[in-house]
This record gives C-alpha cells, sequence and structure tokens, in this order.
C-alpha cells in the first residue's frame, strides 16, 4: 500500500489554515521551517489575469530520491504505507552533511532549521495522528476541503488519475504520491 494526498487547485484559496495547523502541531517557530508551503501563482494577460495556489508537502513519492542519496540511510520508506520519513538520530545534521536530499529532491521538501547542526526535517504524514486513525493535520484543518489523505488507489478511484496542476511538475521516476484537481490555466 501507497498513502498519498490529493490536492483540489479550485477549491484553495490560499487561506494559510493547513500550514499554520501544521506549524501549531508540531510545535514548528514561525520564521523556521515549513513542513507544508503554499505558494501563490499568478497567470494570465491583462484582463484576464489569475490566481491559483499550490500547496507542496513531502510526495512520498513511490521511488524516493532522497532515500538513495542520504549517507547514513537516515531517510527511509516505510514497506507497509510507502511514508518517507527521517530517523532524527542518523541526520549527521547540517554542519556535517551535504544535504544531498534537499538537493535531489524536485520539490525542495526536506529542510534543516536555522539552529546550528540542525537535523533534516519535512512531512512524515502525521504518524501518530495516523496510528490513532486520524488524517493529518493539513487534511483535518482544511476549511475548503481541498485536502484529502489515503492509500493512494482509493484517492484514484475517488478523485481520478492527474498528476497535473498549475505549477506542479510531475516526474514518471519518482512518481509522487499526490492526486489533483487542476484548476483551468487557459489564459496564456
Amino acid at each position: 500500500m501507497q498513502l498519498g494526498f490529493y490536492f483540489d487547485q479550485t477549491r484553495c484559496i490560499g487561506c494559510y489554515t493547513c500550514a499554520i495547523a501544521c506549524k501549531d502541531w508540531y510545535d514548528l517557530p514561525a520564521e523556521s521551517i515549513n513542513y507544508l508551503r503554499i505558494r501563490e501563482i499568478e497567470y494570465g494577460k491583462f484582463p484576464d489575469l489569475s490566481l491559483t495556489y499550490l500547496v507542496s508537502s513531502c510526495n512520498h513519492c513511490a521511488d524516493p530520491p532522497c532515500v538513495k542519496v542520504c549517507p547514513t540511510n537516515a531517510i527511509l520508506k516505510r514497506e507497509k504505507d510507502g511514508i518517507v520519513i527521517i530517523n532524527q538520530d542518523q541526520c549527521l545534521g547540517k554542519n556535517n552533511c551535504e544535504a544531498k536530499c534537499l538537493k535531489v529532491c524536485p520539490w525542495n521538501i526536506p529542510q534543516f532549521s536555522s539552529e546550528d547542526n540542525a537535523k533534516m526535517q519535512k512531512c512524515n504524514f502525521c504518524l501518530k495522528r495516523l496510528e490513532k486513525g486520524q488524517q493529518p493535520i493539513c487534511v483535518e484543518a482544511c476549511l475548503m476541503y481541498a485536502l484529502d489523505a489515503g492509500p493512494i488507489d482509493e484517492l484514484r478511484e475517488k478523485y481520478g488519475d492527474n498528476f497535473k496542476a498549475v505549477g506542479f511538475k510531475y516526474s514518471e521516476k519518482l512518481k509522487p504520491s499526490i492526486i489533483f484537481k487542476s484548476k483551468p490555466k487557459n489564459l496564456e
């Protein structure tokens, strides 16, 4: 089984509730690190302009490049659910590592906080919540129901098999575990 995310770009209003809920749940410093990021994307030509949002966190790829390049095997993909996690005890920290995992991720998801020799961090699919049968905090917090999470096969059955969204570049090689409902981008 592979867990993944669904994001409905047509519903997201850029309220940042999902990102704030994530920071609050993990007690992350406001200015430091974000497990979930929201990007504003403007496109079109006057007078036909449009604004859309792209929510991104770890895509828990089917073939994650970060796992392959970690020199200490601190990043691993769980067999039972496909979630990519970081073992903080094995991570060398930013002062002792070349951060290959960050450099190889096409979405720049792994990150270090500003602390001295901070350990690599990223979305872990809210493992503690998952173990209790709960959704990731970002999904639960979304006021517009633009996010969902679960087994990727079930998400595809429910929402379709669209890997395209405004501002997202899909990788056939890595196979990110995400499905989209994309905002139409016909204003170019």
